[in-house]
């Protein structure tokens, strides 16, 4: 693929792909058909209600009273729906809950990180896991395009968070050096 080729969009594909786990929320895996157990991302969030995106899948439950969650919080736990109607949601159990941030960093990409972009086609990305929790995605770009690159993953905040929050991170540093974008997912 030459710089001329090069879409931003196939970055924000590789990026929405990479990482990505199959259903893994108790209803999908046969469990209690009535509730809904995994890991939620607080996306919006009022005084009286809140929306939250199951990470696993995608699914948008909408709170009907808010328990005091906020937005770009991680919630492990279980929702159950409101009868009569069932169209809403509780949260019923909370296992953990995390506030997760998502900001560009000041440094440059690692020696490492730059090694693989060196090693890998425009367009491409690899993941690396971290020692310890998280991970490390690698993508090259034209070096003309960085900064809109970098600027599509800081405006993508809730598919970046959704990452983060399914990778089990409170912490998501995107950083960049001409040609290179790495987006860090770490504790």
């Amino acid at each position: 693929m030459t710089d001329d080729e090069f879409d931003v969009d196939a970055l924000e594909r590789a990026l929405s792909e990479a990482g990505e786990a199959p259903g893994s929320s108790e209803t999908a895996q046969g469990a209690d058909p009535e509730r809904t157990e995994g890991t939620f991302l607080v996306t919006h969030a009022e005084e009286e209600s809140a929306v939250l995106r199951e990470v696993s899948t995608g699914r948008v439950l909408t709170l009907s009273e808010n328990p005091g969650v906020e937005a770009e919080e991680a919630i492990e736990g279980v929702l159950a729906p409101e009868p009569p109607m069932n169209v809403t949601w509780e949260l019923v159990e909370v296992a953990e809950r995390r506030t997760l941030s998502l900001a560009e960093g000041e440094e440059p990409p690692t020696r490492d990180s730059l090694d693989t972009a060196a090693e890998q086609e425009v367009g491409e990305l690899t993941r690396t896991e971290r020692a310890g929790v998280g991970e490390l995605h690698v993508v090259t770009v034209p070096e003309e395009r960085t900064e809109r690159a970098v600027a599509d993953v800081l405006g993508d905040r809730e598919a970046t968070l959704a990452r983060a929050a399914r990778l089990g991170v409170n912490r998501v540093e995107v950083r960049s050096a001409p040609g290179v974008v790495v987006v860090r997912y770490l504790p």
